[in-house]
């Protein structure tokens, strides 16, 4: 942290206060003495609360926190924007609009309205506009950056408010005070340092006196901000690094859950297989078993047609004999006919034998009788 001593506060006229008769009794602790009647304000108190100052402003820019510096009287509006614009921080140099703090939201608007009349007027939209209304944009335009362009990007009410002079800044102070922002101020011997929580004694009204202190915590907000963006991307950095860890750990573990899930599926097809083929066989086996039953049932039944068939046959030769006897009833009839009359043929020829017999024996007989 620069730090600024007395030589340069010498230097710049810090040590000038107002004349004798214009100045404020709380103020009395600062004062050094008085030089043909101007009070001289003590350097080395002014060099120890600057450091403070400086130190509290170091540690809320290295936090991230926004400082807004406040210099409207002719003597600071330089100084305070180019101190705030070295360290990148919102400023008021030209009107302190009121509600600023106390009533962000409505400024908020207001500044969203120059946002767009700069986008306008960057596009050149504005230039399409009728005569009157352009103008009135364009003069809309101008008004809303010299009162709201040093402030343009701050997006929510600022954690330190720096002040040149709180006898012109009075309505900032107090908006500060009721929102318990801490108030860093560049305090003169007229001023009342009641509403200031870090008191800096010093000329208010040299520009060299404003540029020297606004330059002093410029230089270390600016600092101190270097560090929070080179943190922040440290941290922003470390964040990706995890996130592409987390990433890389969250893929491995959805890699693993895919080889798990389809090892499981594996294992569920090759059972789904096995089962088939088990059933598979096992519907083989039934087949095989029904194809032998009906294959058993087909013999049983040409056993039985058979066996019916050998019956019916047998039947039928149990009941040939009957009718073939009745058949062969009259063959047989004819065979001993034939026979009959074979052997009566052989009778018949003995017939006429034993008839010539007769006849021969019958005049036998009537020999014998005669």
């Amino acid at each position: 942290m620069a730090a600024t001593g007395i030589r340069e506060l010498l230097e710049a006229g810090v040590h000038f206060g107002h004349q004798t008769q214009r100045w404020d009794p709380r103020m009395r602790r600062y004062i050094h003495g008085e030089m043909q009647g101007i009070y001289l304000i003590d350097l080395l108190q002014t060099e120890a609360l600057l450091a403070k100052a400086q130190a509290f402003c170091a540690e809320t820019a290295r936090r991230g926190g926004t400082v807004l510096f406040v210099g409207t009287k002719k003597q600071a509006r330089d100084a305070v924007r180019e101190a705030a614009e070295a360290a990148d921080m919102p400023y008021v140099n030209h009107r302190w609009l009121g509600g600023l703090l106390t009533n962000f939201q409505t400024i908020s608007r207001r500044i969203k309205r120059l946002h767009d009349l700069e986008r306008y007027s960057a596009e050149g939209q504005l230039a399409l506009l009728p005569t009157k209304e352009r103008m009135s944009a364009e003069a809309d335009l101008v008004k809303l950056t010299n009162n709201l362009g040093g402030v343009k990007h701050m997006t929510r009410v600022p954690d330190v408010v720096i002040v040149f002079d709180i006898n012109t800044e009075e309505i900032a102070v107090k908006e500060a005070n009721r929102l318990r922002i801490p108030v860093i101020a560049l305090v003169d011997t007229n001023c009342d340092p009641t509403g200031v929580d870090f008191v800096i004694p010093g000329n208010d009204d040299a520009m060299r006196s404003c540029q020297l202190i606004a330059n002093s915590i410029s230089d270390v907000i600016a600092q101190s901000r270097g560090l929070f963006k080179a943190e922040e991307e440290q941290a922003r950095a470390e964040a990706a690094a995890r996130a592409l860890a987390d990433k890389e750990n969250r893929e491995k573990r959805e890699a693993e859950e895919a080889a798990r899930r389809l090892a499981v599926e594996e294992e569920a097809a090759t059972k789904a297989a096995a089962q088939a083929v088990v059933i598979e066989a096992a519907e083989a086996e039934q087949a095989r078993a029904e194809a032998e039953v009906a294959v058993r049932e087909a013999v049983a039944e040409r056993v039985a047609e058979q066996a019916e068939a050998n019956a019916a046959a047998e039947a039928a030769t149990a009941a040939e004999p009957e009718a073939p006897a009745a058949e062969a009833t009259p063959q047989a009839d004819a065979e001993p006919a034939k026979e009959t009359e074979t052997d009566a043929a052989p009778d018949e020829a003995a017939a006429p034998a034993e008839a010539e017999a007769p006849a021969e024996e019958a005049p036998k007989a009537e020999e014998e009788s005669a």
